[in-house]
């Protein structure tokens, strides 16, 4: 049966909404906010009424609960608020703390340590506060310089700010702790990150606590730190037994090296593909005196077909190993391989360990000239000194007779970036007495003190001791009376420039002394100090004059006791008068105003002095007289 047109076109028309049924329908009435408006006022008017609708009319999705798509989560009641802090995640380091971040670490490349530190504290309560990443790359940079009291100073401020620490900061510190050689607090804080930390230690923290054990010849504690370190699931770590098989090396115990060689081949499977421990085995058969086997070892290590892995730092114990055993010339060819090899940043084979280990192999060989210039090239190769390598380098050239090589390199310090420390100043002043430089030695400590370092008691003691011997008891005095507030001088120190001064007559000085300590410190001056005293003044016979020094400090001390008082006393008098001329004088009981007052409101008259009589005239009769007038 054939269809009309209006009756095909209805049919087709039901036959498109049956099947598109889930899509809802158009609106019957176009909305008026798809259409423009014929003015902007039409168009304001219309936001409006808007507006208004939505105030009266919110929205459905606003009128919806949505407990079930985020629940509120409820308080546990036994929460422990002593709990450890997690630390940040690295996603909070955006926005202004990112900026932050970049521009401390520009500070440090630029080698403003300081002004890294002090905006660091400064930031923390900012606005931009910041990461614990920000704190612990400015702490990086101090512990690479040796600046381990700025380090913890750092540590101990974050840490009172609530700044969460992480594994890295807990690494550093312990690092810190081990370089400055104390063990068992570098050993506390590992134990705090295993009891109370929210996080595990991992590879690097039992690397460095090994490396510090080892390094104070604790072999036997960083055995037991290696089993701990397996017990807890960690592999078997090449640097972790390097370290080990360096410490049984230095002792001379070749079947150490071989015992934690098989082992950690046991569980590595067979093979160390790591070539980190291979300078070690190399150690140990040179210490067996099978030197063959330990060149097959260095082929296995070097050779074009090797499947050994070899890195800066297995290099450098190959190269220390071919030096301590009279292989210079192959440790040579070795580290201009490493030369040519290394292209940074893509392969790097050399470090600031490799130039370090060229220098104590030159130095052992007495090639001082070598060993300089090779320490002044390693900037072409893109590494840079430290601190601890150029005293490694001053120290080799002042045992030596090289003193003047020595103070090149001092004063070449700067020009590189990198500020002496203690120690170095120490080797140079030694150096300096031997070779008779008495007043350069004490330029050096000058410079020191200068240098804001904190040079120990036993520095100074080493420094006034030198300048005694050659008879330079005033410049002696001169540095004593500069450490004295820096210092917590004991009785040996006291007793030695005291006795300095009585052997050159000069016991009025000693008496300034021992005034300075009686004023501002008593207790220093103790009763084996004093027969000291009295020992030397007794032999000139002024003992009196201790006795009379003592009394009058004491007379000193009761007069300015007594002024004291007196200015207090003083001074609650003029507070009372300023209260009293702040306060009415009714309350105080003034009696001439208050007479006065009385006769005033009682009316009995007037009271007027003439020539010294008074004349009472009654209110009534001068009333009186008015009238008759």
């Amino acid at each position: 049966m054939a269809l009309s047109k209006p009756t095909f076109i209805t049919h087709l028309k039901l036959l498109v909404r049956t099947h598109h049924h889930s899509h809802p329908l158009p609106p019957a009435v176009t909305s008026l906010r798809h259409l423009s408006f014929a003015t902007p006022e039409d168009a304001a008017a219309e936001r409006r009424r808007r507006k208004r609708r939505l105030r009266i009319e919110p929205p459905l999705n606003a009128l919806r609960s949505n407990t079930q798509s985020q629940p509120r989560p409820t308080p546990t009641p036994n929460s422990n608020p002593n709990a450890p802090k997690i630390p940040e995640h690295v996603s909070a380091l955006t926005g202004n703390r990112l900026n932050l971040h970049n521009r401390i670490l520009k500070l440090i490349r630029e080698n403003d340590l300081q002004e890294a530190v002090l905006l660091t504290r400064h930031s923390v309560y900012s606005n931009c506060k910041p990461t614990i990443f920000t704190c612990n790359a400015v702490m990086a940079a101090c512990l690479r310089q040796s600046k381990y009291a700025e380090l913890l100073n750092l540590h101990r401020f974050i840490t009172q700010a609530a700044i969460a620490a992480n594994i890295v900061t807990y690494n550093l510190i312990i690092n810190t702790y081990m370089d400055c050689r104390k063990i068992d607090t570098a050993l506390e804080q590992y134990k705090q990150l295993i009891d109370s930390a929210p996080f595990d230690p991992n590879t690097t923290t039992y690397r460095i606590i090994v490396k510090g054990l080892v390094d104070d010849n604790k072999l036997e504690k960083a055995l037991e730190i290696k089993d701990e370190m397996l017990s807890k699931g960690f592999e078997a770590d090449p640097i972790v037994y390097s370290y080990l098989m360096s410490g049984e090396a230095n002792n001379a115990n070749h079947d150490g090296i071989f015992n934690l060689y098989e082992e950690l081949k046991g569980k590595l499977g067979g093979f160390v593909q790591n070539g980190v421990v291979y300078g070690s085995v190399m150690k140990g058969y040179f210490l067996k005196g099978m030197e063959k086997e330990a060149m097959e070892c260095f082929e296995e290590c070097v050779g074009k077909d090797s499947k050994i892995k070899m890195s800066a730092i297995a290099y450098n114990s190959i190269l220390d190993a071919l030096f301590k055993n009279g292989k210079l010339d192959v440790a040579l060819k070795v580290f201009d391989e490493m030369l040519e090899e290394h292209n940074p940043p893509k392969l790097l084979v050399v470090n600031l360990g490799s130039y370090n280990v060229m220098v104590d192999g030159y130095c052992a060989e007495k090639r001082f000239e070598d060993a300089i210039n090779v320490f002044n090239s390693m900037g072409e190769k893109r590494c840079h000194p430290d601190t601890l390598s150029y005293n490694n380098l001053i120290e080799q050239l002042c045992n030596n007779g090289l003193l003047g090589k020595a103070e090149e390199l001092y004063k070449g310090m700067s020009e590189k970036g990198v500020s002496p420390d203690e120690y170095t100043f120490v080797v140079l002043m030694d150096t300096c007495f031997k070779e008779n430089r008495p007043d350069d030695a004490a330029a050096y400590y000058k410079t020191m003190i200068e240098s804001k370092l904190r040079p120990n008691l036993v520095i100074y003691k080493r420094l006034i001791d030198e300048l005694v011997k050659v008879g330079k008891v005033d410049e002696a005095k001169s540095f004593f009376d500069m450490m004295v507030p820096k210092l917590r001088m004991d009785d040996d120190s006291y007793k030695f420039i005291m006795k300095a001064l009585f052997d050159i007559k000069k016991h009025n000085e000693v008496l300034e002394i021992i005034g300075k300590m009686l004023r501002e410190d008593p207790l220093d001056f103790s009763d084996e100090l004093q027969e000291f005293v009295r020992e030397e003044l007794r032999k000139e016979e002024r003992e009196d004059d201790l006795l009379n020094l003592i009394a009058d400090i004491e007379r000193e001390k009761a007069e300015a006791a007594a002024k004291e008082a007196e200015e207090a006393e003083r001074a609650k008098a003029s507070a009372r008068a300023a209260v009293s001329s702040l306060l009415p004088s009714k309350l105080f009981g003034d009696k001439a105003d208050e007479e006065k007052e009385i006769d005033n409101e009682s009316g009995g008259g007037v009271v007027a002095e003439m020539g010294g009589d008074e004349v009472k005239v009654e209110e009534n009769d001068a009333a009186n007289e008015q009238v008759t007038a």
